[in-house]
């Protein structure tokens, strides 16, 4: 059983449980509408002292869990964290959360799981802890991978809301994992005396999608043929939820006197454990010929190489592309060889870029 008088501070919050000097502010909370106290909260004010004294508090004492108020330092509920499904024999848990919509985008959610579950390996015998979001939640996928939790699975049309059914994240943290592992690219921004290099965003869908269904680029790369602004919003989505798995990281590179997109570029297929990854590169039809391309697979390759520290950048590029090519050589890649019908029946030339590259490009530029 959990202690019914749990408390757990962070550097901004106190996780502590509910009780009735709550009434007032849960009363303004149910007024409001606001959805994020935890199931079983009332839906009109004449509950909440009957909840505040009884329900909210069955759960601990049910020995399966705890809800706790998230308070900021003023002492005001900014959210709920709970514990639930405990299975003391199996030695596991499960946390969820919720944050007030007011004070969201301040990472209360991540400072609060870290430090509850922090506590839960240090004082409990509990050996895992679960947690699970909606695979089109990014906001809740990132609180997990920042809380130190692993992504384990999906778990398909597994929640039935209100607009059908939704794909389930599964999330655990075992008591020796080190939450602190560098398995996931940060969200960052680069820049290059012409480019901002930026995560991509919703205002990108229109020209992305003009540049994916460009006839260049649906000769000289695998999208899809029917690229229109559906799929190019659905692969912004879909980037960020592989850089959530460890699997890559995509950016757009906009002209900084301008503002437009002008290359769409994506690391993909990253190796933790060698420390390897592949580049690859859409370059907007308006923004081709005037080398933005190579200054981004550079400005990249440097920042994963040298900041990032690892150990090899792969690129391919079609044999009958030799633009491509060219923006390998001119980003200081060395060609490797041709890997043999790797794009749908095409042969594609392999180049590489590794630490010492870069030393002889800085050596080549020195006057």
């Amino acid at each position: 059983m959990f202690d019914p008088l749990l408390t757990v501070t962070t550097e901004r919050l106190a996780l502590r449980p509910f009780g009735l000097p709550d009434a007032d502010r849960i009363r303004s909370i149910v007024e409001s509408g606001a959805q994020f106290l935890p199931p079983g909260a009332p839906g009109h004010v004449a509950s909440v002292s009957q909840w505040l004294a009884n329900g909210v508090h069955e759960l601990q004492r049910s020995g399966q869990g705890v809800h706790l108020a998230m308070t900021d330092h003023d002492g005001l509920i900014v959210g709920a964290i709970s514990l639930f499904k405990t299975a003391w024999g199996a030695g596991t848990t499960e946390v969820g959360y919720g944050v007030h919509p007011l004070h969201r985008g301040r990472g209360f959610a991540t400072e609060a799981v870290r430090g509850l579950v922090a506590h839960v390996f240090a004082e409990t015998t509990l050996r895992r802890v679960d947690l699970t979001a909606n695979l089109d939640n990014l906001p809740s996928l990132s609180v997990a991978r920042k809380a130190g939790f692993t992504w384990e699975g999906v778990l398909r049309a597994a929640v039935l809301e209100d607009d059908g059914p939704h794909d389930l994240v599964i999330f655990g943290r075992l008591r020796d994992d080190d939450p602190a592992a560098d398995d996931v690219l940060p969200r960052t921004e680069l820049r290059t005396p012409r480019l901002l290099i930026r995560p991509l965003h919703d205002k990108d869908v229109p020209d992305l999608a003009a540049t994916g269904a460009d006839p260049l680029t649906q000769a000289m790369t695998g999208v899809p043929r029917d690229y229109d602004q559906a799929q190019a919003r659905a692969f912004i989505a879909t980037a960020e939820r592989m850089r959530l798995r460890g699997h890559g990281i995509a950016w757009a590179a906009e002209e900084v006197a301008g503002g437009r997109l002008a290359v769409s570029v994506d690391l993909r297929d990253v190796d933790w454990a060698n420390r390897t990854a592949e580049i690859g590169y859409m370059a907007a039809p308006w923004a081709r010929g005037q080398g933005y391309t190579t200054e981004t697979v550079a400005a990249i390759g440097r920042w994963l190489l040298r900041e990032r520290r690892f150990h090899r950048l792969k690129l391919r590029a079609a044999t009958t592309n030799p633009a491509s090519q060219r923006v390998a050589e001119k980003a200081g890649f060395v060609r490797e060889g041709v890997e043999r019908g790797a794009l749908r029946g095409e042969d594609l030339v392999v180049f590489s870029l590794i630490p010492s590259d870069l030393q002889a490009t800085d050596d080549n530029r020195t006057p």
